[in-house]
């Protein structure tokens, strides 16, 4: 990693990195996951300050990480250091969208959408209810 973010990460590019790795974690970024991380980018209010150049490095950083052993914990250790805990409901409802948003889920954006569950400690019923609008808004 030669250009790494300036620690920390703020919130908001905590929920970008989630959104990267949901759509990268089955090795093939689709055009429809794109459009929605940069449409909840440009419409979200918790996004109203974010500088949108950061979105590119906090790419560079998911794909960074992605190429290492334990890259994937390395991440989790960024977004619990820097995302508060108010957010992690919104983080998980942004990486269900993200998988769904090409209309079909990889086996392995299951396994990560269960891993984020886990690391951001949602409850399993209120995970059921994001995973549920998030197929909701994205059935074809």
């Amino acid at each position: 990693m030669n250009e790494q973010i300036p620690h920390p990460m703020t919130p908001q590019d905590c929920l970008v990195a989630i959104m990267v790795a949901i759509s990268a974690s089955d090795e093939n970024i689709r055009t429809a996951e794109l459009v929605k991380i940069q449409a909840a980018v440009n419409m979200l209010p918790v996004f109203a300050d974010y500088d949108i150049d950061r979105m590119e490095r906090v790419s560079q950083t998911v794909f960074d990480l992605f190429e290492q052993e334990e890259g994937l914990d390395a991440l989790f250790g960024l977004i619990r250091d820097n995302l508060p805990e108010r957010l992690n409901e919104t983080a998980y409802a942004l990486a269900c969208d993200v998988a769904a948003a090409d209309g079909k889920l990889a086996e392995t954006e299951l396994r990560l959408l269960e891993e984020i569950r886990y690391e951001l400690n949602i409850d399993r019923l209120h995970a059921a209810a994001i995973e549920r609008g998030a197929r909701a808004r994205h059935v074809v």
